[in-house]
């Protein structure tokens, strides 16, 4: 292979400095603009691992974003500028005379590299980027399909989707965000352009991935980690959090469409505290409002509507309710949404300044203009008389937005929305009209902002909660989601699990999927199967569509509802790790449902992400779910655990894999014993989980209710690793356990309670647990702790350096603990 010589390399480069400057190369103390044949490129620093790509031909565009918080958006660090491009601490960055970006690392590593430069067909634009094998993607949103996108093409417009199969795009939600995990390396890119938008990543060109928008900005955003979970961390500082959700939104939630009149609401109420099935929360559809009209009750049906939300409360249920966006067009009789909406001027127009009417739910409706900041206002207020009545939460449906019986079943693309955000801490954006071109893919998130906000104010001190169909990027900061109106098929619930880890790899850590199926009825294994999943998952949400059968927990009799209760009552004993990994999130980014390759980025040698397919799922970092690939077939199947100690959860076996990453010597490799595949025989009743090696989890004595404070310790579940002889990994032993009063915004100024544990194990088989000292200024509700340590059946123990007593529960040996302001220790062997 022939040489380049120094002077030829070096006579390259001053060539292509000298091409970028006589393009008006400019460097700035965070970055670097170049012009080349009427294009203008800006790469801008906003930390050392985050970098902001801009572009353009004519006027500078507008610097604003509904997604992008504005103290991420605006901010910069200082760069090395160098001969073709500039370096920051973490990366590297060349352009070329044609303007191809190069972004590396300081090791050289390619990140990503331009495959051509911009291409623009008037307003349209495409951004080609070379794709190689290495390659994975992961991220935008519940789009079906495998958890890695890579080899699948998408497009970005917020559709109502009913019925929606593997194949079917696009679906309900914008959120143009994807990890790019290469050779061990992850870099997150965003996309912030609200137009339609698409991305193939390698359909047409196996050795390119482009990003291309029908109009809009050329705007993206690049975060470097090279861990995943740092990517998850720089996104929760460009968009913003999941927040903290209430303590009850984790719990249990049954709904249909719908339940009526409202005496089968209290039916449902009264057979689930009867059967014992832990629940917190039950919702009601379209059918509790007066024609369908937003905002409405039913008075003849549900005769008596604050009553019910008081005696439910009686009972420790939450009620959610749906408020959909879709104003019913009933002028002069008294509707009030209307008439308030029509008198503020607070609804789209058609070009020729009149109302846009669409037929949805109600017949013809208005549709509010959520861009403006009075607009949100006027619908933040409707809240009033419902959070009055002690409501828990609401829901945002229909929100693409949905319109009936018109070609893309949404608004005309000539529909006038009037951007007006001014305001502390706005978007940035200059008050002007917009067509539905550009707002579309904003409009379901900027209802579920109003929405948010009149919770706040008319609870100024609780969490808000609101469930939504539609959103765009940094959504997250102000709803929950779930997947859709998903079907009752075997399919169904295993595109579940990518759809669901995609989303909290997108920051939508708070999701769920209709449990059941929305539409159509699933066979009663099929019920049970999907309990069972939803049990581990983020938002536990049994929902069913009208004229299917039931799809309650008792409906397929004693023996399928006692599997169904096993599981929901699992849930609720681990609630305080569930609770747990919720606030972590809110703290970092990091997802409460996670894909493998997250907790175990360097599990294949070739830095390959492991379980691509996405059958597999993590809660938190500690427990791993393994469902059935294919969950209707019946043939034993394989599971890829990672190296390490794991346990089974349900019985305390433990299960030791070896790194596949370690060395091997040549001369003894054919004494090597291949390392067997771990094989599971699936069932009905058993869903196979396992608990990662150095995992202490927190688990509570059962309740029917988060609002029912427990009744015993607070047990902490030890599951010790291996030796690292056995395993060829080094596993730390640790857990924590947070919480606070689960419902207001006390937890924001130090009412709150964080306990952290480690553990050790001696030569002899002694298990040391630490029980840190707490932080936070709030009282938990237990009293005491229980410590036990899987595998091990202690004959002494110690606390504090004093002989305890040792008592059994369900056949585990442990300890009780007194809980302290102060560390303490405890011994078992």
């Amino acid at each position: 292979m022939p040489t380049i010589s120094r002077f030829a390399l070096v006579t390259t480069l001053a060539l292509s400095a000298t091409c970028i400057s006589a393009q008006q190369r400019s460097a700035s103390a965070s970055g670097i603009t170049a012009t080349a044949k009427g294009t203008t490129l800006q790469v801008t620093a906003l930390r050392d691992d985050v970098l902001r790509v801009r572009a353009w031909r004519t006027a500078t565009p507008e610097d604003a974003s509904w997604a992008v918080l504005p103290e991420a958006r605006t901010a910069h660090v200082a760069v090395t500028s160098t001969a073709a491009g500039f370096t920051t601490k973490a990366l590297q960055v060349r352009i070329d005379p044609q303007l191809r970006l190069t972004v590396s690392d300081l090791q050289g590593h390619v990140l990503q590299q331009d495959a051509a430069p911009l291409a623009w067909d008037g307003d349209r634009f495409t951004i080609a980027k070379a794709r190689t094998f290495d390659d994975h993607f992961f991220g935008l949103g519940d789009k079906p399909g495998p958890l890695d996108r890579g080899g699948q093409m998408f497009t970005m417009w917020n559709t109502d989707a009913f019925g929606f199969q593997e194949s079917t795009d696009p679906i309900y939600k914008d959120i143009p965000f994807f990890l790019d995990v290469k050779q061990g390396r992850t870099l997150g890119v965003f996309l912030d352009n609200t137009f339609r938008t698409n991305f193939d990543f390698g359909r047409a060109d196996l050795n390119r991935y482009t990003m291309a928008a029908l109009g809009g900005p050329v705007d993206y955003y690049l975060m470097y980690g090279p861990d995943p979970k740092e990517v998850m961390s720089t996104w929760r500082w460009l968009t913003g959090p999941t927040p903290l959700p209430p303590l009850w939104s984790l719990g249990f939630q049954q709904s249909r469409y719908s339940y009526f009149p409202e005496s089968q609401l209290r039916e449902i109420a009264d057979r689930s505290r009867k059967d014992k099935i832990p629940t917190d929360v039950l919702w009601l559809d379209i059918d509790f409002q007066h024609k369908n009209w937003p905002f409405t009750i039913d008075e003849q049906n549900y005769p008596n509507f604050p009553g019910l939300v008081k005696d439910l409360a009686a009972q420790q249920f939450k009620l959610i309710v749906i408020t959909d966006l879709h104003v019913a067009h009933q002028p002069n009789v008294g509707y009030a949404p209307y008439d308030s909406g029509h008198a503020g001027d607070h609804f789209v127009h058609n070009p020729d300044g009149t109302e846009f009417v669409g037929d949805v739910w109600p017949g013809p409706s208005n549709f509010p203009d959520f861009t403006q900041a009075s607009s949100r206002k006027w619908w933040a207020g409707l809240y009033k008389n419902f959070t009055a009545m002690g409501i828990a939460g609401f829901w945002n449906d229909m929100n693409e937005p949905s319109v009936f019986n018109v070609p893309g079943k949404t608004m005309p693309d000539t529909v006038r929305h009037r951007i007006d955000a001014q305001g502390p801490g706005e978007a940035g954006f200059a008050r002007r009209t917009a067509t539905h071109l550009e707002i579309h893919n904003v409009y379901g998130m900027q209802q579920t902002r109003g929405t948010y906000e009149g919770q706040l104010q008319f609870r100024p001190n609780e969490r808000p909660f609101t469930m939504t169909r539609a959103s765009y990027a940094g959504g997250q900061r102000y709803a929950v989601t779930w997947t859709g109106d998903n079907s009752a098929t075997w399919n169904h619930l295993r595109m579940t699990v990518p759809q669901l880890t995609n989303l909290g790899l997108s920051g939508f850590s708070m999701a769920g999927a209709d449990v059941g199926g929305f539409a159509g009825s699933p066979s009663p294994a099929l019920l049970t199967k999907w309990l069972e999943y939803a049990a581990f998952q983020p938002i536990d949400r049994d929902h069913s569509a009208k004229g299917t059968r039931m799809h309650e927990v008792w409906v397929d009799g004693p023996e399928q509802e006692a599997i169904r209760r096993r599981y929901i009552e699992e849930r609720y004993r681990l609630m305080p790790y569930l609770y747990t990994v919720a606030e972590e999130g809110s703290r970092t980014g990091l997802p409460i449902t996670r894909p493998m390759f997250l907790e175990f980025p360097h599990a294949n040698a070739d830095g390959s992400p492991m379980d691509t397919g996405g059958a597999n799922f993590l809660l938190g970092s500690h427990l791993l779910i393994a469902p059935n690939p294919s969950p209707e077939e019946v043939a034993d199947y394989s599971v890829d655990l990672p190296a390490g100690t794991w346990y089974n959860y349900w019985t305390g076996e433990q299960i030791v894999r070896r790194s596949n990453n370690a060395a091997i010597d040549l001369e003894q490799r054919d004494k090597v014993v291949e390392q067997k595949p771990f094989m599971v025989k699936p069932t009905l009743e058993e869903l196979p989980v396992f608990v990662r090696g150095g995992s202490i989890l927190p688990v509570a004595p059962l309740v029917q209710s988060t609002q029912e404070t427990p009744d015993g310790p607070l047990t902490l579940r030890v599951f010790p690793p291996a030796p690292q002889s056995s395993t060829g990994t080094t596993e730390p032993c640790e857990g924590e356990v947070y919480t606070d009063d689960g419902h207001t915004l006390n937890y924001q100024r130090g009412q709150y309670s964080r306990v952290r544990f480690t553990c050790s194990t001696a030569p002899d088989g002694a298990v040391t647990v630490h029980i840190a000292a707490p932080e936070g200024k709030f009282n938990p509700w237990w009293k005491q702790y229980r410590v036990e340590v899987i595998g091990l059946r202690p004959t002494s123990a110690t606390v504090a350096g004093k002989t305890a007593t040792l008592s059994t529960v369900d056949d585990r040996a442990g300890v009780q603990v007194p809980r302290s302001t102060t560390a303490v220790e405890v011994v078992l062997r």
